[in-house]
């Protein structure tokens, strides 16, 4: 079911039951955002549509191109140019490059914004070229590679003054804003615990470290591009596309893809900040080759965010691929766990909410749920994920992911990531210096080195 860009809700005499609500709103599924054509893509006239520039236009790149077709497209590039085709054909004026830099160079005086949806190991090269013309930027999550990238776009951002949204889609939906004021209203008590959960893994199939073999690189990709500013190594089918994910070198893995979607709901509900510790537990991880290489088929972390204000501090246990949630004695027998979420424990009662954002949320047990009265709203609601940042760049209100939010939500995934590297070892984090306190070992991978020819 898609989510509704209505964002009205009913004054407190109206209030829906959550019987209701979840009835003609969200279900515990996953969602999907209104494409742009459902809403009137091309009604706005063209004096008012903002010039756009696309680095990867397939994948996540795909989406965000149909979500913005309704904007002026002044610039296409793809590292690969049977993967372009499609967005080329779409907008044939457009400018076309393999090569981002002579892309934005050429469109420099055209474009006013920049969308960058390739593989996580170049999201900062591209969208730290794109600030310093002084761009707007839509960007994929986890936003960068390493810590010290998130940290370095965030500011530059915010120096620059320019419009940025994470590309987090669940965090400008209805459903998440009503999980906010649901748990900001007290219902469920104070909160020290969540479980979140992702119940998949991004373990390359057939290989735990890299093939040694060296196929032929297909005529329609530029192999190096794609590398980026990564360690050089041989092209080989089994990174792209897509399945670059589960690679060290050029993904974050489940951890990075999925945390900005699931823990976005709590992070914001509870402004949990930085936290101050995260520490691994993986499977079938223990050989350092493999380490170096590939994700695991499973892991728990445990990060520990530290009180704020009234709120006491939280601990939050993420679980994935081989690892699952403890399944909380309220939920109904015959009812499965989503395959992504998290089980917020109160004390006075729990939650749960499925796949991105809050993706549909309910109290546990039924009863309870379908008993409950939404409270008045109190988050300003926005017009889609994509139509935010548009309104952003046209000089509205702040996009509601942008990187001042977005970025320290990263650098939770990517502290994740971190500590994924050495399983066992608590990793105690001073956030404002971006180090590991207590084992100085880590610090080396929160700023890796770029390969010869690429800086920051």
């Amino acid at each position: 079911m898609k989510t509704s860009h209505d964002t009205s809700l009913p004054a407190p005499s109206q209030a829906l039951s959550r019987r209701s609500f979840l009835r003609t709103s969200l279900g515990l599924a996953a969602f999907s955002v209104v494409p742009a054509h459902v809403i009137g893509r091309g009604a706005e006239p063209p004096s008012n549509r903002l010039n756009l520039t696309f680095v990867g236009v397939n994948g996540r790149g795909g989406a965000n191109f149909a979500e913005l077709a309704g904007q002026n497209v002044v610039g296409i590039c793809d590292v690969d140019e049977s993967r372009a085709a499609e967005a080329r054909k779409q907008a044939p004026k457009a400018k076309f490059d393999r090569d981002f830099r002579k892309l934005l160079d050429q469109v420099a005086k055209e474009t006013d914004g920049v969308v960058v949806s390739t593989p996580d190991h170049t999201h900062a090269v591209v969208a730290m070229q794109a600030i310093r013309m002084g761009k707007h930027v839509y960007c994929e999550k986890p936003l960068a590679h390493s810590l010290h990238d998130i940290r370095q776009l965030t500011e530059a951002a915010r120096a620059a003054n320019v419009a940025t949204q994470l590309g987090n889609q669940g965090h400008s939906t209805e459903s998440i804003r009503t999980f906010c004021e649901m748990i900001q209203s007290g219902e469920l008590g104070a909160i020290r615990e969540v479980h979140a959960f992702a119940q998949n893994s991004y373990r390359p199939r057939n290989f735990v470290v890299r093939p040694t073999d060296t196929p032929p690189v297909p005529a329609t990709l530029d192999w190096d591009l794609w590398l980026g500013p990564a360690p050089a190594r041989p092209y080989h089918p089994i990174y792209l596309p897509g399945k670059w994910r589960g690679w060290v070198d050029f993904g974050t893995g489940i951890v990075g893809d999925w945390t900005c979607h699931v823990l976005d709901p709590i992070f914001w509900a509870l402004d949990l900040g930085a936290p101050t510790s995260a520490v691994a537990v993986a499977a079938d991880y223990t050989d350092a080759r493999v380490r170096a290489e590939t994700y695991p088929p499973g892991c728990v972390l445990t990060y520990q965010f530290p009180a704020k204000g009234d709120r006491p501090a939280v601990k939050v246990v993420w679980y994935d691929g081989s690892f699952a949630p403890p399944r909380p004695p309220e939920l109904e027998p015959q009812r499965k766990l989503p395959q992504f979420g998290a089980i917020i424990v109160g004390d006075k009662g729990k939650a749960m909410h499925g796949s991105h954002g809050a993706g549909g949320w309910q109290l546990l047990p039924r009863a309870r749920n379908d008993a409950y009265r939404l409270p008045a709203p109190t988050i300003p609601r926005v017009p889609g994920h994509h139509a935010d940042w548009i309104r952003a760049c046209k000089g509205g209100p702040g996009a509601s992911s942008n990187w001042n939010y977005g970025g320290p939500l990263a650098e939770v995934a990517l502290l994740g990531v971190l500590a994924l590297r050495f399983p066992g070892q608590r990793m105690d984090w001073d956030a404002a210096n971006l180090r590991v306190t207590n084992f100085p070992a880590a610090d080396a991978f929160i700023k890796p080195a770029y390969r010869e020819g690429w800086t920051r």
